[in-house]
């Protein structure tokens, strides 16, 4: 898998709701705080104001847009910047498990939003590389998430046969999409979400994901990047902010959590699978990685 699949999937993104909003008139919704969750919305039809908390200024989402919230603060939507907000915990509840909710009878405004809890520390390599607010405006590279979002909607009014998981997939789409849309015009961020986006970084990743256990080098990853050592080194610490060895050894260290939490293997065998001859290595850079050593953190994870 390429590094962004990876990640996701050490992550376990798993669908908390999906729900359609519809509003007519004025109106305005306010939601609680959700920490160690991402939120995701799109705009069906209509306009509106979002207002995150700590953010000063609203932002206008139009027909087509979409955002993210990956910090799980407490947030606004409303037809107007001056109309007096409800709890949008009493709208709904009633689609907690799908389904669209209606206020004012709707007409003027529709959205489609999911909300995801992520698992673990690996969370962490994403969540700390992304604003609060990541707002992706409607474009010509954003057909394929109107197309999910609209699929999402017309699984919700319809509450087919089977559309608890059509709705499901299509919102792992709809989050997968936009984070692909966020990178792909993010700019010149640091961390290894935004060295995706650099043909030579991406090569390097890609080829540590690709193979996490075995002894790379500098030289052989530079050759990857088709690059010189010491410009590969220094352009790679540059974009991901740390040295290539330092971040092989976290990501084995993150693969290695994950099994110890996720499988039955044993500490000798999770050290094998991810290049380190000795239990007691691989121990030693756990610890130093994880904060624990791997016994505590299997037995803590059990």
């Amino acid at each position: 898998m390429d590094p962004l699949s990876d990640i996701l999937s050490l992550m376990k993104p798993r669908n908390l709701l999906a729900a359609g909003f519809e509003a007519g008139g004025d109106w305005a919704v306010r939601f609680p705080e959700a920490r160690g969750t991402i939120k995701s919305g799109a705009v069906v039809t209509g306009a509106c104001w979002l207002t995150v908390d700590g953010l000063a200024e609203p932002v206008r989402l139009e027909s087509g847009d979409c955002f993210l919230l990956p910090m799980g603060r407490s947030f606004g939507l409303a037809s107007g910047r001056d109309v007096e907000p409800m709890d949008g915990q009493t709208i709904f509840p009633r689609v907690r498990h799908g389904g669209v909710a209606t206020l004012n009878g709707g007409g003027d405004f529709s959205i489609v939003s999911a909300r995801f809890a992520l698992e673990g520390p690996q969370a962490d390599m994403l969540l700390r590389l992304l604003p609060p607010l990541v707002h992706i405006r409607q474009g010509a590279e954003t057909a394929m998430l109107c197309w999910s979002t609209e699929r999402i909607m017309q699984e919700l009014r319809e509450a087919r046969p089977g559309n608890f998981l059509v709705v499901q997939y299509l919102a792992h789409m709809m989050l997968v999409q936009a984070l692909r849309l966020h990178l792909s015009g993010a700019g010149d961020g640091v961390g290894w979400f935004f060295a995706l986006a650099d043909r030579q970084m991406s090569a390097a990743l890609e080829a540590m994901h690709a193979e996490p256990a075995r002894r790379w080098s500098v030289e052989e990853l530079a050759a990857r990047a088709g690059m010189s050592r010491s410009a590969f080194a220094a352009r790679f610490r540059e974009a991901v902010g740390a040295p290539p060895m330092e971040y092989l050894t976290h990501w084995r260290m993150l693969l290695g959590a994950d099994r110890l939490a996720h499988s039955r293997a044993s500490i000798a065998e999770v050290a094998l699978a991810l290049g380190y001859q000795s239990e007691s290595a691989f121990s030693i850079a756990f610890k130093r990685v994880m904060g624990s050593s791997p016994r505590r953190y299997a037995a803590v994870a059990a």
